[in-house]
């Protein structure tokens, strides 16, 4: 609608006086559909990080634990410590990932809440909804504190895992 200053007045564009048009809301039912589709895609992207992490955390930790049981077995000799610095480097690689998966889980998704909420306040999508806290990301967190427990365990033999 045009302005007496000749600029534009911009209204909700599913709402023009009494009248709802059906193709907006239908464009803005799709649009906040898509908010849905891009979130769980970032989920999926994050179970992708912890899948590769965890196998590395736990192959890491199975050649140290086999080396170190050979080791006391008396089959391998004493002073050979490489076998167990390479399990875990394994396991602090599968760590860093599993970090660096959260971290950018938790950026993007901070990211994506905002546009959404920005949306919503302007009339563009429907935002009745909130975003529920990722489920991925607490079994990230979860296999993350495993990880740990994990290095822990094969450095200091210590722990739940020695």
């Amino acid at each position: 609608m045009n302005t007496p200053s000749g600029g534009y007045r911009y209204t909700v564009a599913a709402i023009d006086g009494d009248r709802h048009d059906p193709a907006v809301e239908l464009s803005s039912r799709r649009t906040g559909m898509s908010f849905q589709r891009t979130r769980m895609s970032t989920d999926r992207t994050l179970m992708s990080v912890m899948r590769t992490s965890i196998s590395l955390i736990s192959f890491g930790f199975t050649i140290g634990q086999f080396f170190e049981h050979l080791r006391t077995s008396k089959i391998l000799a004493e002073g050979s410590h490489a076998p167990r610095n390479f399990g875990v480097a394994l396991v602090g690689l599968g760590i860093a990932m599993l970090v660096l998966g959260i971290v950018y889980h938790l950026h993007y998704m901070r990211t994506l809440r905002a546009e959404r909420e920005a949306m919503a306040r302007e009339g563009l999508i429907h935002g009745e909804t909130p975003y529920p806290v990722s489920m991925t990301l607490l079994v990230a967190t979860v296999m993350l504190l495993l990880g740990v427990l994990a290095i822990i365990s094969m450095t200091a033999h210590i722990g739940p895992f020695d």
